[in-house]
């Protein structure tokens, strides 16, 4: 909110920059699914229905005043990983302390682990900018892999697992951007580490991450032996065979919001899927639920909000210099993050999802941009 009252100053001054092309992009990106989803939601539920997608929107301008007043990337960085140490120090006390099942901060469970994980590997994508400062270089070293772990621990101690399947790809980024930075023997340390830290988090009980992996499990087992199907996965299976049958029912524009529930409460009532699953509002999947609510029309408007973002700051994984290749790493960490948490969870239906995916875009989009018109005009 203060980032967007900042940027009406921007009416008042007069242009001192230039958008590139790969701005206009990202400013495309976020417009057309603010358009696409806002404009078919207003048509059905009236004004109420441009609330979340007005956020996509509004995020424009920020971006712009990022571009025209770049803050200093060691607030980001620095106030990115005190955020994530606060986030994972909240879940330890809730689960320690308080003896909570799940941690899950002020918010909804999924979304509380989903985005403390994407805060911490958005830190570890903040060390190769660490790595180049001339000062405190240690200090700024481990404050960002302190915020990284912490990060972990609020998605471990969140059970929130739909976020754990990301983190091979998430893996895969970080060696990718920084794994021909490091020895062998560095290598094999950092490997050796995360694998006993997870096989120490695996094997203590009061983290709560066994009992998730075995009701997975279980679940499973209920679901296809028609023991039961309304567990946590089975509910999900549930929905998304619905909504795959809606999808083909009305695949061009979908049913809408309300055409949605309507129609899965009558898929519940005639026993083509369970009750208690017909009487979610989405889909737990954030790609079935825009086709079964929007069609085609939405799904690609979901695909260009992600897709345009991730393959602009790929381009940055092997930059030469380790500012900008950060910047990239964190920017399609964020993209990564969101498509995977859409997997499981329809994301983009809480304030939450819908707050941090566009503002964090921008942000991070901006200072990258001119990151890399320095560059250019230096060649």
């Amino acid at each position: 909110m203060l980032l967007l009252l900042a940027s009406i100053c921007l009416v008042f001054l007069k242009p001192s920059f230039q958008l590139s092309r790969q701005d206009y992009w990202v400013i495309g990106a976020l417009s057309t699914y603010a358009l696409v989803v806002g404009g078919m939601s207003v048509l059905e539920d009236g004004a109420r229905g441009a609330d979340r997608p007005l956020r996509f929107l509004l995020a424009i301008p920020v971006m712009l005043l990022i571009i025209r007043f770049p803050p200093r990337l060691g607030a980001i960085w620095g106030g990115l990983a005190v955020g994530t140490c606060l986030a994972g120090g909240w879940s330890i006390w809730q689960k320690i302390i308080e003896g909570v099942g799940r941690a899950e901060g002020y918010t909804h469970v999924i979304q509380f682990g989903n985005l403390s994980m994407l805060m911490g590997v958005m830190c570890f994508a903040g060390v190769g900018w660490a790595l180049m400062r001339p000062h405190y270089r240690v200090a700024w070293c481990a404050l960002l892999v302190v915020g990284g772990t912490m990060g972990m621990f609020g998605s471990l101690l969140s059970g929130s697992r739909g976020g754990w399947i990301g983190l091979p790809i998430v893996a895969f980024i970080l060696y990718k951007g920084y794994g021909k930075k490091l020895s062998i023997a560095l290598k094999v340390l950092v490997i050796g580490s995360v694998m006993a830290a997870g096989l120490a988090v695996y094997a203590i009980p009061q983290t709560g991450v066994q009992g998730r992996f075995h009701e997975a499990f279980n679940d499973l087992s209920h679901y296809f032996s028609d023991e039961n199907r309304d567990t946590s996965l089975g509910l999900r299976f549930e929905m998304w065979r619905g909504a795959s049958q809606l999808i083909l029912e009305r695949p061009l524009l979908g049913w809408g919001d309300s055409g949605y529930r309507e129609a899965m409460s009558e898929l519940g009532e005639q026993g083509q899927i369970t009750y208690q699953a017909s009487q979610f509002g989405h889909a737990h999947n954030e790609y079935i639920d825009a086709f079964a609510k929007r069609g085609i029309l939405g799904v690609a408007a979901l695909l260009v909000l992600y897709l345009i973002p991730l393959r602009l700051f790929a381009s940055g994984l092997k930059h030469s210099d380790l500012e900008v290749r950060s910047l990239a790493m964190a920017g399609t960490l964020l993209v990564v993050g969101y498509i995977d948490f859409g997997l499981s969870q329809t994301f983009l239906a809480h304030n939450s999802g819908v707050m941090f995916y566009p503002f964090w875009l921008s942000v991070i989009w901006g200072c990258y941009s001119l990151l890399i018109k320095r560059d250019l005009r230096q060649d």
